[in-house]
């Protein structure tokens, strides 16, 4: 800032942050995507947006942006630090797990998609060098968006996550193909593709050698100093440092930053640090979607309007189609197939990189370029929206089993246990190790397909609705166990259930004692609250550790459980002590 102007750099951090206050927080209330609402801050903030008028208004001058290219490089730290906390959540026992996914589906994904890209825009005119870089650019899916929608843990993240991984490992094989394909270049571009892949590997070795030995040094010192600032540092130094030496070598400085994730990973610090870059990956991830509804020119696209949409639809509807199909070969469910199709159908911000590398190698025209630069910007833009859908009519093509599907006979009586969680997971393992019949319900489709894989009698259902409890036998359950972590959700249900079957038992987990209380307002029977029970187990734990001698410490345990009791009983208006149950638990307790 000088002589009372501001920076335009100081001017653009301002927009994007003045956008980041008010999108997230906006379509959070509206439970909608902030992705969308960043894209769209782009068009209207960007040159092709209010940024047109700043020569006739200057003072829009300091609420638009009009050199996207000035934050490119944020937007590419964004894209670093997505694909390591992406590393962060993996590790190298499930990549290796992955292996088969990766270098078989991943690859016939990328090579199937593009080939056929290649020939349709061959056959409409376009040479076939151009063709083959476009169709590689194309077969692209944004990792960027399809990850953070879709997770790592499900199987439509799992399926999207192999299929993101290759095309990651191949972006620089690719432009160094296209340079091998540009006029004059083929006998350097085969050169310098094979010093990158020895370079690469000799790189990738040496920091997973180091990092092992390292890392853990490294983040050990800044735990013991006990600095959030210093474990920040640290984390940074390590993407960049890693991201620098992969891109010093010529490979992608993403693929360095996946590397630093999963070394980080095999450590047990990679919970604080995935924590305290959590906020600046989904701000730099804003920037990158601001910098993509810039380069949207709504004039272009009217004056185009049926050859783009033409464009758009083409790409989607292969993409969709190849990569379900392809699934559907690998084994994967209709309604996984479908929508890890649907998700993955729209092209890449690597798409641009490709798109760009072509032009430089002078296989396409600029025009043309910028043509399929505005058919991924839409494509970007609509993720969300093909995430929903694919959810939908993944849903339709595989609907949820019916109660003998599940592993329900008509007419017998099971304890029906509503939220499949780790702490559902659990009761219906206790269940089953003691001959009790049950069946789970939940309302997430991916947790119910791996938990029906896994062995569990479960089944799809929303249990707000009561037709779905009625339709499992509510007359003749045994009883009823809640244990989602939705308290106010948890409260309707007991309320519900009370009501229409009044000597029904029903079991709830609860938060702590005030949830507790609330929820035996509510008609539970026992509720249970897990935050209580694991604070006197762990004060338990220490104790004992410390040399206090146990009777003394289980009798002040069962003292401090028996006030907690006396405060349920209180706020709750029971007429007797509501019962606790551990492994410690007196006869006073039972």
């Amino acid at each position: 800032m000088h002589g009372g102007h501001i920076s335009p750099m100081m001017s653009d951090a301002l927009v994007i942050l003045g956008a980041a206050g008010i999108v997230i927080p906006l379509f959070a209330r509206f439970r909608i995507t902030p992705i969308i609402g960043f894209i769209l801050v782009g068009l209207l903030v960007g040159p092709y947006g209010l940024g047109r008028a700043v020569f006739e208004y200057e003072w829009l001058t300091h609420f638009t942006i009009t050199d996207p290219e000035r934050l490119e490089p944020f937007a590419e730290f964004g894209i670093i630090l997505l694909l390591f906390t992406i590393g962060l959540e993996l590790s190298f026992n499930r990549l290796w797990e992955l292996r088969k996914l990766v270098f078989g589906l991943g690859a016939l994904e990328l090579l199937v998609i593009g080939s056929l890209l290649a020939a349709v825009l061959s056959m409409m005119g376009q040479y076939w060098t151009g063709a083959l870089g476009l169709g590689l650019a194309l077969a692209f899916s944004s990792t960027a968006l399809v990850l953070p929608i879709a997770g790592t843990k499900t199987p439509v993240g799992r399926a999207a996550l192999s299929m993101l991984l290759f095309e990651d490992i191949m972006i620089v094989p690719i432009i160094f193909l296209l340079g091998a394909l540009a006029p004059y270049a083929a006998a350097e571009g085969m050169t310098g593709l094979f010093d990158t892949i020895w370079q690469g590997l000799l790189v990738v070795a040496v920091m997973m050698v180091v990092g092992r030995f390292a890392l853990p040094r490294l983040f050990a010192l800044a735990a013991r100093a006990k600095s959030p600032e210093l474990f920040l540092a640290a984390s940074l130094m390590v993407v960049i440092g890693a991201s620098l030496a992969t891109a010093i070598v010529g490979l992608s400085p993403i693929f360095g930053a996946l590397i630093a994730g999963l070394l980080i990973a095999e450590t047990e610090y990679h919970t604080e640090v995935e924590g305290i870059i959590e906020p600046f990956k989904g701000l730099a991830l804003g920037i990158f979607l601001i910098t993509v509804g810039m380069g949207i020119d709504l004039t272009t696209i009217w004056a185009n309007l049926w050859t783009i949409l033409a464009a758009v639809v083409g790409v989607l509807v292969l993409k969709a189609v190849v990569t379900g199909v392809l699934l559907r070969l690998m084994g994967a469910r209709r309604g996984t197939a479908t929508e890890t199709g649907i998700l993955m159908a729209s092209p890449s911000e690597t798409t641009l990189i490709v798109l760009a590398a072509a032009t430089q190698a002078m296989l396409i025209q600029p025009g043309t370029a910028q043509f399929w630069q505005i058919v991924t910007a839409i494509g970007l833009t609509i993720t969300p929206l093909l995430a929903m859908i694919g959810k939908h009519v993944g849903k339709k093509v595989d609907p949820a089993p019916t109660l003998d599907e599940a592993g329900m006979k008509d007419g017998e009586p099971r304890v029906i246990v509503i939220g499949l969680g780790r702490v559902g997971r659990l009761v219906c393992q206790m269940l089953k190790r003691h001959d009790q019949p049950y069946i789970a319900v939940d309302a997430d489709g991916d947790m119910i397909d791996l938990a029906r894989r896994d062995g569990y009698v479960a089944l799809f259902g929303n249990a707000a609705r009561g037709d779905i409890l009625d339709k499992l036998g509510m007359h003749d359950c045994p009883a009823v166990i809640l244990t989602m972590d939705e308290h106010i959700l948890a409260q309707r249900l007991v309320r519900k259930l009370r009501s229409a079957h009044p000597d029904l038992p029903i079991i709830a987990r609860a938060r702590d004692s005030v949830h507790a209380a609330e929820l035996y307002r509510s008609g539970a029977t026992v509720a249970v609250p897990e935050t209580l029970e694991s604070s006197l187990q762990l004060s338990e734990a220490v104790l004992v550790e410390l040399g206090v001698p146990m009777g003394p410490v289980i009798a002040s345990i069962h003292e401090k459980r028996d006030e907690f009791r006396e405060k349920i009983q209180r706020e709750a208006e029971l007429e007797h002590k509501p019962q606790l149950r551990t492994s410690t638990a007196g006869p006073e307790d039972i």
